[in-house]
């Protein structure tokens, strides 16, 4: 299927945008993508290192709050690709402001500057998060939205914002919801990543409460394939849930993580529980399976291919490992992990 010819990604050093620019390069070699990335934390130009001097590609460093700048970065694209985003919901709860800042003020920038410009489509990457903790079903994408937290809040005034531009000024907005993501690439404070490179380090791994949240995971590429479908065949104004229906609680995937590394089991060490902690993410992903998409990976190929990545990538994650992010570690974690108990006690 024939895709746009000139794209703007926004987050695109970031996880998930990152992976999504090594997507469209390699499935649609003739389009050309400018990225927008502000380079926070969370952002890391090293994600793109080795498609930086594509003549396809153009990088930007930026943020989305910045009109001029977002309108200089749009111009010629024929679809806008929102990744952009603080997404960590640990450093939600302990500084709300700049969540609010990029996702909710930072999205109204982009629509207003893809409105004057005439994008094509605009799509709003969003999450699971926004419908909170399920109970006996899994969410629809008519769901009430519930956010649980600071971080599923700014996202759920994102994507209210983005409805609103398509039913007040007829914006060709899509916003697609996806489980959660892992694979090459995920910045290290995540929980797969985390636990991962801790293992390799020695460390041990510090778990929230009973290890009983359970989280629908899917590969990033195929959330990135999802994306690409929604894109070319959703339909304008609609929201599309993604997920590969591969629900586990935590401490299993932990407890894989161990296996695949050849560690024990007593590494798991249980901490006191987040604030707000959702304990189960449960959506129904048939809207999009309608569209003719459907996941390549399962979790367990999906999270060894992840493991030998993380394995032979040791260079990349102990550079974001260390500096700020091994402070925030230290304040974040080593008092929990002293007063935690571990696996095997």
């Amino acid at each position: 299927m024939k895709f746009f010819r000139s794209v703007l990604i926004t987050g695109g050093a970031g996880f998930i945008g990152s992976n999504f620019v090594h997507y469209l390069l390699k499935n649609y070699p003739e389009c050309k993508i400018t990225v927008l990335d502000a380079l926070t934390y969370a952002g890391n130009l090293e994600n793109l290192s080795s498609v930086l001097d594509d003549s396809r590609v153009t990088f930007i460093k930026g943020s989305i709050c910045d009109p001029p700048l977002v309108s200089k970065a749009i111009k010629g694209s024929e679809a806008v690709f929102n990744f952009a985003a603080e997404t960590h919901v640990d450093r939600s709860i302990e500084e709300a402001g700049s969540f609010i800042q990029t996702d909710v003020f930072g999205t109204y920038t982009l629509l207003r500057q893809a409105l004057e410009s005439g994008v094509e489509r605009f799509i709003q990457i969003s999450t699971d998060e926004v419908y909170g903790s399920a109970s006996d079903r899994a969410f629809r994408e008519d769901s009430p939205l519930k956010p649980g937290n600071p971080y599923s809040a700014s996202k759920c005034g994102g994507d209210l914002m983005s409805l609103a531009f398509r039913n007040t000024y007829q914006a060709p907005v899509v916003i697609t919801r996806s489980s959660n993501n892992f694979g090459p690439y995920q910045h290290v404070e995540k929980f797969i990543p985390l636990f991962i490179t801790n293992t390799i380090e020695g460390k041990d791994l510090p778990l929230y409460g009973d290890g009983m949240h359970q989280r629908d995971w899917i590969y990033v590429d195929d959330n990135c394939s999802a994306i690409a479908m929604v894109a070319l065949k959703g339909e304008l104004g609609a929201v599309y849930n993604i997920g590969a229906g591969e629900s586990r609680p935590n401490l299993l995937v932990a407890e894989r993580i161990l296996d695949l590394l050849g560690a024990p089991k007593t590494r798991i060490v249980f901490i006191e529980d987040r604030k707000g902690h959702d304990r189960v993410y449960a959506m129904d992903a048939k809207r999009i399976r309608k569209l003719g998409w459907k996941p390549e990976w399962d979790f367990d190929r999906a999270l060894e291919q992840t493991v030998k990545w993380y394995c032979n990538n040791r260079e990349w994650w102990e550079s974001v490992k260390s500096g700020a992010f091994r402070e925030y570690y230290e304040k974040h974690y080593s008092k929990k992990l002293k007063e935690g108990k571990s696996r095997g006690a």
